[in-house]
């Protein structure tokens, strides 16, 4: 696992290839990136599936109650397949402009 810091947002990249392991990884650190956005870059994965990025529903409901911003990068992949609850897109250039999308809105009040 590769942590980076960027601004205000942490990209966690899963360098082993093993998702299960990396998914806990994230679950048990979680304390310790919770006051930044976070932007989780699966981009290593090839052969993700549906329930597979469903697994960070719990992380992604918790962050977004603490008003920050959660978003899992993916290539090739249904994103209309995706519940609304999770945000979903395929490169680190839309995940950054994601966040500071969300970021304006929570200045603003939305």
């Amino acid at each position: 696992m590769k942590v980076d810091q960027k601004k205000h947002s942490v990209i966690i990249k899963d360098t082993q290839g093993d998702f299960t392991s990396f998914l806990m990884k994230v679950t048990h650190q979680y304390k310790t990136f919770e006051k930044d956005n976070i932007v989780i870059d699966l981009l290593f994965h090839n052969d993700l599936s549906i329930s597979d990025i469903k697994q960070f529903m719990p992380l992604s409901k918790q962050h977004k109650k603490a008003k920050k911003s959660f978003v899992i990068v993916v290539s090739d992949f249904d994103y209309n397949a995706i519940p609304e609850k999770l945000t979903v897109v395929p490169s680190l250039l839309e995940a950054h402009d994601i966040i500071e999308m969300e970021e304006i809105e929570r200045d603003l009040g939305f």
